[in-house]
């Protein structure tokens, strides 16, 4: 899985949508530009906020500042929280954030300029607004399944803010087919952001000044129906975050309405799985990795997505899903657009080992295969069947047409709860002569899993390409 898991499909990129982890800002996190892939990066479970990571790493991994790298934020910073508990309900958070770098550059400053009568407290407050940014928070608990959450962050500096209102809806009656339930549990998410940030497929983060969503999502299991609803209002130019000004804007993050609806099936099949050899009363590292096993899951569904405003003329680009069959309509008088696809995916998962032991018993790969457009691979594969059958020389723009995306991760265990992890992109280009086969990306990992939690884990990544690191809580996650 990756570690920046996706929520869900769009309609440009195969790949499910998710708020990627982000070291750029305090909040942590940043939602993908509509339609473009995200950067590759480490998949995650359950969200837990950043001020509750905060807080368990300080109560019980003995570890009072968490580090954090982006190149985009000025490099090093660390960061602490302190978690306040009002009510059972009720609880206050305030979040802490130094740069490293610009506290080292301050100090050098200092000393060089030693021999100078002003004091340093003359300016104390002047660097301490330099080198640290301050944020809060506050959630409420409103019933077991509904809760309300307001964050500000770089208070005084950039006065960045968020607002989420989320509801997990269970046993929805009118979703039954024959009297069978389709969708036990729903997620019902609302927010808003201000600025929002996203991210491009290149890696550079854009803050747009208001961005409001509605989420609406089924909880699936390991096989069966699941659905999508996304409503999201963009507002205002948006600008880039600590990146190139002269990038082009996505055009997806212009002012507008954007609607999106996928469904889609999935099924998971055992080839083999092996639950012998298990260590008795011995508990595993982490209950998810605790049966040596070959799998196959696929998923296949459909995405159909409707713009209205500046953002429609994402539509209009011609690209290589222009030579597709997919549903493609856009009225530039009225600026609004529609688009409709179908997708599909593969995963091979191999494990041998079941985390129990002290060394390597734990080894671990897997390789997804995503089908951005199913559209432009069935016209693909009926053209390529045809030249097959007439003898024809293939054409390598409709052999590219067929190959999927290619994700592979490797997982190893070191010693104990800790094990390395590494994942990477591979892309297939038959146009280059060089580099038929080559790595575009490549994030590199330790995780320690948490044996007392049963499936959790504190993960440190880290991506060269794009000079992040982070430090992050994770649960429930493969």
């Amino acid at each position: 899985m990756l570690l920046r898991r996706m929520r869900w499909m769009s309609e440009g990129d195969g790949r499910w949508e998710l708020d990627a982890e982000t070291p750029a800002t305090m909040e942590g996190t940043a939602r993908p530009v509509p339609g473009d892939p995200l950067p590759l990066g480490l998949s995650r479970g359950p969200r837990v906020t950043r001020p509750k990571q905060l807080d368990f790493f300080h109560r019980f991994m003995a570890s009072p500042l968490v580090p954090t790298f982006s190149a985009a934020d000025g490099g090093l910073s660390v960061h602490h929280a302190h978690l306040f508990h009002l009510t059972d309900n009720w609880s206050f958070t305030i979040l802490e954030k130094i740069h490293v770098q610009k506290l080292v550059s301050v100090v050098k400053e200092k000393l060089a300029n030693r021999q100078e009568e002003a004091p340093w407290t003359k300016d104390l407050k002047k660097h301490l607004h330099d080198v640290m940014s301050l944020g809060v928070g506050t959630e409420l608990l409103i019933t077991p399944d509904t809760t309300l959450l307001v964050e500000l962050y770089d208070i005084k500096k950039g006065d960045r803010g968020k607002a989420i209102f989320h509801h997990k809806a269970k046993n929805l009656d009118a979703l039954k087919l024959f009297g069978i339930q389709l969708l036990p549990q729903q997620n019902i998410t609302f927010q808003a952001s201000w600025p929002g940030l996203f991210v491009d497929k290149k890696g550079l983060y854009w803050d747009v000044p208001l961005s409001l969503s509605a989420d609406l999502a089924s909880v699936g299991s390991s096989s069966g129906l699941s659905y999508h609803l996304f409503l999201q209002q963009n507002s205002g130019e948006p600008k880039c975050f600590g990146g190139d000004e002269t990038s082009d804007v996505p055009i997806a993050l212009l002012p507008g309405l954007c609607a999106k609806a996928a469904v889609s099936i999935k099924k998971s099949i055992d080839a083999w799985r092996k639950k012998e050899d298990k260590l008795k009363n011995v508990q595993p590292y982490d209950v998810f990795l605790s049966d040596s096993h070959a799998s196959f899951t696929g998923i296949v569904g459909a995405v159909a997505s409707g713009y209205l405003g500046d953002c429609s003329r994402r539509v209009s680009i011609r690209d290589e899903t222009q030579r597709s069959n997919a549903f493609r309509m856009f009225n530039e008088r009225n600026k609004f657009a529609a688009f409709a696809d179908l997708f599909a995916s593969v995963t091979f998962t191999a494990q041998y080992g079941n985390f129990q032991r002290l060394f390597l018993d734990l080894t671990k790969a897997s390789a997804r295969f995503d089908i951005a457009s199913g559209s432009l691979f069935l016209c693909g594969a009926s053209c390529l069947a045809q030249d097959f059958f007439f003898s024809r020389k293939p054409d390598i723009e409709t052999f590219c047409d067929v190959c999927p995306d290619v994700t592979v991760s490797f997982q190893q265990q070191i010693v104990g709860p800790f094990s390395f992890r590494v994942e990477s992109s591979v892309a297939i280009d038959p146009r280059s002569q060089d580099h038929f086969v080559r790595v575009d990306d490549s994030i590199f990992a330790i995780d320690w899993a948490l044996k007392v939690l049963g499936s959790a884990k504190a993960t440190a990544w880290y991506s060269p390409k794009h000079q992040e690191a982070m430090v992050e809580l994770r649960f429930f996650e493969a």
